[in-house]
């Protein structure tokens, strides 16, 4: 809160820090627990730099579940052979799809099913009869999820540093940049078992990474050992990459744990389309740099505007300071026109208007943003991670979101908090939450070729009244350009 100076997406608050420096992010955790996580947010460098983030509770109080024996977090990545920015640099230059990713792995390691695997693969220890709190996070770069353990149920208790009513499943779903965390009981005969994560692909006919990373869950009783250990884990069954209807069931399981105070009286009630586009190829260019579909370049947008980073200032330092010609404040509450979003989307849409421009809301207004998806080029899940919030998910669905009709299924009693929502391919979600965390707050799909692209955009939420609903003055060690 009130320290975007903290927060570390480049060019949006703070120039990045230079080969050799350093830049030390202070801030103050307020209302949340549980699992959340850190990691660069410049070109592809998350690819590698990136770490679990575990908030516990306050001193004195405790988990709303019993405290289980062990805690482990399991970080979900995903690996290329090459230097992933090198990939996404060639994808810049051709004007098309980068290369996927070449393994995904547990905790570091990609595990027994590929080429590449070591004696290095994750074992997480478990005993008979004990139950461990598994913090599961995707820190893959693009692409969602699935994730089971072999003959283990899951219970889900959290999920981006909010509890949830707990329930119990054989098999969850996690888009970049969120966490889930379960409790998982060793109920099962004594012996290894696999954690299995698998890609989740929404998006017909695009390439993506079909393989799947495993880790160990080795039980540790002496019932286990000699010829235990050494047979094969047993696999769990994970869904098909394209099974929608499971990640969707999972998402709509989710729920806070009690009545929670969801913003009722709206003052910016905004319409967002969220997807991808194709740009023509520049006259001046030639066909190796428009190896999109058809010759074209790929893009991507949100209301037809592709998002475009400045390059000599961070926006909140133009913000802050009042430097001129950095960005703008008229990024559209609605799209500039209505169509079709999932249906046949004329070519005459495919192409939008690249832009730095933020939206602004008054310190303490009460947001509403539907997240459409769009059918342009190809339509697919997309998590969408807000910065400087957490955010309740009160409704998604498929198709073309209906005021009228669609209102009916808002939840305002128990919606879950996150951070990053899912929009469910060719379909939207509904989020509402307080502005009341002034500064610039990057909005951006978690899906890092698609913010390459220019899948974001950025609030400006004013200063309030006083001292403490006003942005703090930048730290002296704040990078320069």
């Amino acid at each position: 809160m009130r320290t975007p100076w903290a927060d570390g997406p480049e060019f949006v608050t703070q120039c990045p820090i230079r080969p050799g420096g350093s830049y030390t992010y202070r801030f103050t955790i307020q209302g949340q627990e549980g699992t959340l996580w850190w990691h660069a947010h410049s070109s592809w460098l998350r690819a590698s730099v990136y770490g679990a983030l575990v908030i516990y509770p306050k001193q004195g109080s405790s988990y709303p579940f019993p405290k289980p024996k062990r805690e482990v977090p399991i970080l979900l990545g995903e690996w290329w052979n090459a230097n992933p920015i090198d990939v996404i640099r060639e994808a810049t230059r051709t004007g098309g799809s980068p290369n996927v990713s070449d393994a995904y792995t547990i905790n570091g390691q990609p595990g027994d099913l590929y080429n590449c695997s070591s004696n290095g693969t994750t074992v997480i220890p478990i005993d008979s009869g004990e139950t461990s709190l598994l913090r599961v996070i995707n820190a893959a770069l693009n692409q969602e999820l699935f994730f089971s353990v072999a003959q283990h149920k899951l219970t889900v208790v959290g999920a981006d540093a909010s509890y949830l009513k707990p329930f119990s499943t054989s098999v969850i779903m996690v888009g970049p940049g969120q966490t889930t965390d379960v409790l998982i009981t060793a109920d099962q005969p004594p012996a290894r078992y696999y954690i299995a994560a698998k890609p989740y692909q929404s998006a017909q006919g695009a390439p993506f990474d079909n393989t799947t990373t495993t880790a160990i869950l080795e039980y540790g009783s002496p019932s286990c050992s000699g010829q235990c250990a050494l047979k094969k884990p047993v696999m769990p069954n994970l869904p098909a990459f394209n099974d929608t209807s499971t990640a969707t069931s999972f998402s709509q399981s989710l729920r806070s744990l009690r009545k929670v105070p969801v913003p009722i009286g709206i003052d910016e009630n905004l319409f967002f389309t969220v997807g991808l586009g194709l740009n023509k190829c520049p006259p001046n260019f030639s066909s190796s740099q428009c190896q999109g579909p058809n010759g074209t370049r790929f893009t991507a947008s949100m209301n037809n505007v592709s998002f475009v980073l400045p390059s000599n200032f961070s926006i909140l330092q133009a913000h802050h300071q009042g430097i001129p010609n950095v960005f703008t404040t008229d990024f559209p509450a609605n799209p500039p026109v209505k169509f079709d979003y999932t249906g046949n989307v004329s070519r005459s849409l495919w192409q939008p208007i690249p832009g730095t421009r933020v939206y602004k809301l008054r310190y303490g207004s009460e947001v509403q943003i539907v997240l459409q998806g769009t059918n342009i080029q190809t339509a697919e899940n997309h998590p969408i991670h807000l910065h400087g919030y957490d955010f309740y998910i009160i409704a998604e669905g498929f198709g073309n979101f209906d005021p009228k009709k669609d209102s009916s299924k808002f939840n305002l009693v128990d919606p879950p908090m996150r951070n990053t929502v899912g929009v469910p391919v060719n379909g939207w979600a509904v989020i509402r939450f307080v502005a009341d965390n002034p500064g610039v707050w990057i909005m951006h799909c978690h899906l890092d070729v698609h913010i390459s692209w220019g899948l974001a955009m950025a609030f400006l939420v004013e200063n309030g009244v006083g001292e403490l609903q006003s942005i703090e003055p930048p730290p002296s060690d704040l990078p320069l350009c």
